[in-house]
Parts: C-alpha cells; structure tokens; sequence
C-alpha cells in the first residue's frame, strides 16, 4: 500500500501544474505560473516561442486557436534552478478577471497540464532539494505574518536559518561518530585514540538547550497570553474593555457577571497579544456554573505568560510573572501596585507600558530565530540522546545515540518520517503556492 501511495504521489510529481500565482482580480498585474515537463511546451504554445531563459520578455499570448489573449512578459526558468526545481514558466499578464480566466482556460486546453493544488508548488521544491521542510513552515508562517516581528521570524526561518545551524550539527556529530567508529574498528591497539571526546557532544548539548530556553514561536503567532484575575466585582472586565478598546465583556455591580474566560487578540506596540478576562475568583456559593467558571480562570493563570491581578496582593500568584494593579482608582482605591482606572482612563497609560515591557522580554528578538513546537520537540529528544552518550562510556552504545541524534535530526529538515505532517503543511497553503 505505501509504494503505490508514493508511486501515486511520483505520477503526480510529474505532471505539469499551473496556478494563479498572485492575489485574486483585479488588480494591475497577475502572475500565472506553470511548473513541471511541459512548461516549456505551454509556454511556448501561448507565446509562440520560448524567450531567452530568466529574461522578462514581452510576448502576445494567444490560446490554440489563435485568438489573442493579453500582451504581457513571459519569463521561462529551465530546471533544475527554478523555484521548484522543475521548468517553470511564468506569465505576467493583466489582473482583470477576464484576462486571468482567458489565461487560465487556455493553459487548461494545452495537453498534461492541470490545476496545481493547494501548496503543491512549495511541496515539489520541498522535494526537489530546493527548500527544506523548515524553510517550508517559515514561508508558511510568512504568509501568515501580521506583524512586524512574525514577519522577521517567518523570514529567518524562510531563509534556511534553522537548515544551516542543523546542518552545522549534523556536521559535528558525524565526525564525532566517525571518530568513535575508528576506536571501535581500532579497539586492539590499546595506543591507538582518535580523538572522540565528550567534551564536543556536550557543547552541542548546551547550544541546542540554549536555543530551546529562548522564546518560542507560537509567541509571536498566537500573542502573549495575558490573563485578567481577581476576586468577583475588582474590576476585571472594566479594565478588559479598556484595554481592547471595545466593550465585549459584560460589566455590572451584580458579583459573579464573568462565568467564562474571554478571549480578544490586540497588539500593543506592534506587539501581539492575547488578552484573557476570567471569572472572580471566591470560596465557592454552591453555584456549580460559577465553580466551573472559577476552574477555568485557575487553567487560564496556570497557562498564562502574565498576570494582571486585582486582587489583594497579600494573594498575588507568582510575582514574577505578575503585575499588581489597583483598579477602580476613580473611587479613591488604595493599594500596593499601579493604580488604574478603566471609567477615567487614569493609570491606562503606566500599564499599557508595563505590559509591553514584560512582553518584550517573552517574545523572540527581532530577527532571531524562533523554534515551534516540531522543532522544540526534536530537539529535546536529541538533546536527551545527547545527554545518553556524555554519561556512557561504552563506545557501542555511545556510537548508537549518536546514530539516533542524527536520525532525530533530520526529521527536522523533513529528511525522515513527516509524510504525514508534510499533508498537513502544504495543504494551508494557498493553490498559488
């Protein structure tokens, strides 16, 4: 079953694909790209020849009867360097929604050519070598940016920075093995070292766990999840409100109004953020609703990179990750903590600061490269791997750890074990890519 599901996915491979590669009409220019064997064919048969290779070049584009289309720029990309690794062949033409259809009629009508599928454009350079899978997951985080720093994340992981700090591991601790392997096919010449040492296995430990400790990605794409707690009627989801701007949480004198968790993305400072209003937290009524409510407001601190508490802060949870704030300021409330008032605005200001500060600091650095939870995952495990072969001492099974960091590797890369994922990737992708 698993070789004619990858004989399905060859013969796939080696039809020819085309897609709207642009935003959708109108819009001043489209671009239509064409990708596999018989690019070259569809290319020419629209254009009436093959232009000079990765030269834009101006062309009448008619369909096979003869009737003229558009007047745009063809650019034809022989493989192997092409985007996807293919011949590739791309139309510029006019972004009407006529000329797009006209165009992406005739390109039906030339013989092998179908409509490309979402991703597949990115899923053939994937596996044609010309991307790996982390470069894959970074354009895929790059079509999704909304913000400036999602944007310099996706596009260090997009530009191959996770693929060459891989490779540099992937380098080390083949010669490390390599070195073990002499000792081992050299292990009757008790004079003989060749150099294996654990003191390299633990450098590339201490790296990997260094990039581990740093901010993760879902940071950036989900937001920092800050959490609004306190006792019922402190004045949470007053201060919610103010703080996204709208009114979405209902606000009333009556204790206990908030029975579930509230949820509103904003960004603050180009910053994201996710903020949370809970229910009040009490010793319990006996209401199985509002202990309920009170359950998920524990779940959402316990889950929460910060906290804004409302409450006495003789009850602050985890001070480090906490901010303590005196609500209802307008009232005369008095109190440890920044003293904040949602109906006048007071405070607003010192805290909106606050919270950008403290985010600052739990989100990746511009630029920086930021692991998912695939990457983390993996590297934990080659870091655990790792950890094996410092403590042993017995080549064998020092040779197997190794073995299996490298195996752990690359799936990594998407060189090992990731059929099924790769379904999953490609397919958010939109058809044009």
């Amino acid at each position: 079953m698993l070789a004619r599901a990858k004989n399905g996915t060859e013969q796939l491979n080696k039809q020819t694909i085309f897609a709207l590669s642009s935003g959708l009409p109108p819009a001043g220019i489209a671009v239509i790209r064409v990708s596999g064997p018989g690019a070259g064919a569809a290319l020419a048969g629209l254009a009436g020849r093959l232009p000079e290779p990765r030269a834009a070049t101006l062309c009448r584009f008619r369909d096979r009867d003869g009737t003229k289309l558009d007047t745009g720029l063809a650019i034809w990309f022989p493989g192997p360097a092409s985007a996807t690794g293919e011949d590739v062949a791309e139309f510029h033409v006019h972004g009407g929604r006529a000329v797009v259809a006209a165009m992406l009629t005739a390109l039906a009508a030339q013989d092998g050519l179908r409509t490309a599928q979402p991703g597949e454009f990115t899923r053939r350079a994937f596996e044609n070598g010309r991307i790996d899978l982390a470069e894959a997951e970074g354009l895929a985080d790059l079509l999704a940016a909304e913000t400036e720093g999602q944007r310099q994340s996706a596009l260090a992981l997009a530009e191959g920075g996770l693929g060459r700090r891989v490779a540099d591991w992937q380098k080390r601790l083949l010669h490390q093995a390599a070195l073990v392997e002499a000792e081992l096919d050299h292990s009757d010449e008790d004079d003989v070292a060749y150099g294996y040492t654990q003191a390299e296995v633990l450098a590339l430990t201490e790296e990997m766990a260094s990039l581990l400790a740093a901010p993760p990605a879902e940071r950036l794409r989900d937001g920092v999840r800050i959490v609004l707690a306190g006792p019922p009627n402190s004045g949470k989801s007053s201060l919610f409100n103010a703080l996204i701007e709208r009114d979405a949480a209902i606000v009333s004198a009556i204790a206990g109004t908030t029975r579930d968790r509230i949820e509103a993305p904003v960004q603050l400072d180009g910053l994201p953020l996710l903020l949370i209003d809970t229910a009040g937290l009490h010793g319990g009524s006996g209401d199985a609703i509002e202990d309920i409510g009170m359950e998920r407001t524990g779940a959402a601190m316990d889950s929460a990179d910060l906290i804004l508490w409302l409450g006495p802060s003789a009850q602050r949870p985890d001070s480090a990750r906490s901010i303590q704030i005196v609500a209802k300021a307008d009232l005369g409330s008095q109190g440890d903590g920044l003293l904040v008032s949602a109906l006048t605005g007071a405070g607003l200001d010192d805290l909106k600061r606050e919270m950008i500060s403290r985010a600052q600091s739990l989100l990746p650095k511009a630029g920086a490269l930021a692991l998912n939870q695939r990457h983390r995952a993996i590297i934990a495990d080659v870091c655990d791997e790792l950890a094996g072969a410092a403590r042993e001492t017995d080549l064998l099974i020092i040779a197997e750890h190794l073995r299996a960091s490298r195996n752990r590797l690359d799936a990594l890369t998407g060189r090992a074990g990731v059929e099924d994922m790769l379904d999953a990737l490609f397919g958010t992708f939109c058809i044009g890519k």
